[in-house]
């Protein structure tokens, strides 16, 4: 059994939704935060917070947006077969050269879909600045195993944290297996931690140099110092 949302053309209606929403919504920033890519995402998500539970409507039986900002999630609901959804937003100023955003944890993610319910959802909102109004370009609504490893990458953060490559290319593939996508993402960490280790190893080495040069190094107090300067 799969999401309907997402194994159906819901999660394209809910795309719409969100844009039409964000860009109907009016001037909702300063001269000051509009100059933030961090503020305007901030108002973004405020806003979404708000009004994403009403986007939803009868597919949901259970709406939440009061997540510490450190939380997997910025949103989370639960539909009406049971499947539960964390939703990570994400903005994208589309005239900036380069973006590479973190979406999760490689450890935390392992965990979450050990239940086949769970669903992690990225929900990119791509946008311009005109003066002090947001125009929304396009928005994406997907699993996380929606994104195609080509425009994935892992950031050396704790265990690994899968990051976006390039917010400008972003590559989507409909109704994958997610099983196919973990056992990529499997062969992806099985590549990176060797390499890790490697560059480990070569710091470990630099330190043992570090160490040595110190170590010859006479021994001096600031007085002595000051008497001979």
């Amino acid at each position: 059994m799969v999401s309907q949302i997402f194994f159906s053309d819901h999660h394209k209606k809910l795309e719409g939704q969100v844009k039409d929403l964000l860009n109907s919504h009016g001037e909702f920033l300063s001269k000051e935060t509009a100059r933030s890519p961090r503020a305007v995402g901030d108002a973004i998500e405020e806003i979404l917070r708000e009004r994403f539970g009403e986007l939803l409507g009868d597919v949901s039986v259970e709406y939440s947006a009061d997540f510490a900002r450190r939380a997997m999630a910025d949103l989370a609901f639960t539909d009406t077969e049971g499947f539960y959804y964390v939703v990570d937003v994400k903005t994208h100023r589309t005239d900036t050269k380069f973006n590479m955003p973190n979406l999760t944890s490689v450890e935390r993610l392992t965990r979450f879909y050990e239940d086949d319910k769970n669903y992690f959802v990225i929900l990119m909102v791509s946008y311009k600045i005109a003066q002090k109004s947001v125009a929304v370009s396009g928005v994406r609504f997907v699993p996380i195993e929606f994104l195609r490893w080509d425009c994935l990458t892992i950031g050396a953060l704790g265990w690994g944290q899968i990051q976006i490559a390039n917010s400008n290319k972003v590559l989507v593939d409909e109704h994958p297996s997610r099983r196919r996508w973990m056992l990529e993402l499997c062969d992806v960490m099985l590549d990176f931690y060797p390499k890790e280790i490697l560059k480990v190893n070569s710091r470990i080495e630099r330190f043992e140099e570090v160490r040595q040069y110190w170590l010859k190094k006479a021994e001096s107090s600031p007085e002595a110092e000051r008497l001979a300067a």
